[in-house]
């Protein structure tokens, strides 16, 4: 698979890991949907960056949210 892809599929798995922590804590109830999320999107981007090591910049984020959107969607 694609290194990009890997790579924008665990940012938006680790987005998606934020208001679960947040409403996890906010509820008084321990966050562990939102501890998988967040080992599973990180070990996506650290397996992209394994893959790629210095691909990957932070300026350079919306270019590969780009270019992996761009690729499925066209």
């Amino acid at each position: 698979m694609d290194s990009d892809l890997f790579f924008v599929v665990g940012i938006v798995v680790l987005g998606f890991a934020i208001p679960a922590i947040i409403g996890a804590f906010s509820e008084g109830r321990p966050p562990r949907a939102a501890a998988i999320m967040v080992m599973i999107g990180g070990g996506l981007i650290a397996l992209a960056l394994w893959q790629r090591p210095h691909a990957y910049t932070i300026a350079g984020i919306p270019d590969v949210f780009v270019r992996v959107v761009g690729q499925y969607v066209r």
